[in-house]
């Protein structure tokens, strides 16, 4: 499956501070019998968007109007916990895409840039100069520039360079997935086996 995508991004930030956020939080355990990847946005952070009776919980961050983007700020270790690659897909179904923090889970990490999410991790201290950004004014930009490698804070121009490897990178820019990435090969390999007699 193709997604959107992703060269540079210039948005707004939605920040949840918490460290240790895991996939069970992300995407609860019930929500997870659907087999497409759509309508988990609903859900995402569910038992902290909602309470028992089923209304919004207005301190939550989606859900105070103050917050919006497409970038998700998140404490330190986020995405640890089960392997369940339907929290990326809720993270990817609400409109997110970039998620950032100092710290990712290795395989919520390599979900993300499976599903077209991408999650820029950065240093602790660069993180918190985020999160105070983001306490001054809810409406600071931030751009994510995939080429450059680069996280930068608009109004103040301090930035950080963060890693990925040159395989996801290209499968971002071009909105592919794995799957995406061979099919487009496939006249390559069609010549390679062509020539190898197989």
């Amino acid at each position: 499956m193709a997604y959107d995508k992703f060269n540079i991004l210039n948005s707004t930030a939605v920040p949840i501070n918490i460290d240790n956020i895991d996939t069970d939080q992300i995407i609860p355990a019930r929500f997870l019998k659907a087999t497409e990847r759509k309508g988990f946005g609903d859900n995402l952070f569910r038992d902290w968007r909602y309470n028992s009776d089923g209304n919004k919980i207005l301190s939550f961050p989606l859900n105070n109007t103050k917050y919006s983007g497409k970038i998700l700020i998140a404490g330190k270790n986020f995405g640890c916990g089960s392997s369940r690659e339907h929290a990326v897909w809720a993270i990817y179904d609400y409109g997110f895409r970039a998620v950032v923090s100092s710290f990712f889970a290795d395989i919520f990490k390599n979900n993300c840039l499976n599903i077209g999410v991408l999650p820029v991790q950065i240093s602790e201290s660069f993180l918190k100069e985020i999160f105070s950004e983001i306490e001054d004014n809810c409406k600071s930009k931030f751009e994510i520039n995939l080429g450059k490698q680069e996280l930068k804070i608009i109004s103040s121009g301090s930035s950080e360079n963060f890693n990925i490897s040159q395989y996801k990178k290209s499968n971002l820019s071009n909105g592919y997935d794995d799957i995406d990435y061979l099919v487009n090969k496939k006249d390559i390999i069609k010549n390679f086996a062509d020539k190898s007699n197989y």
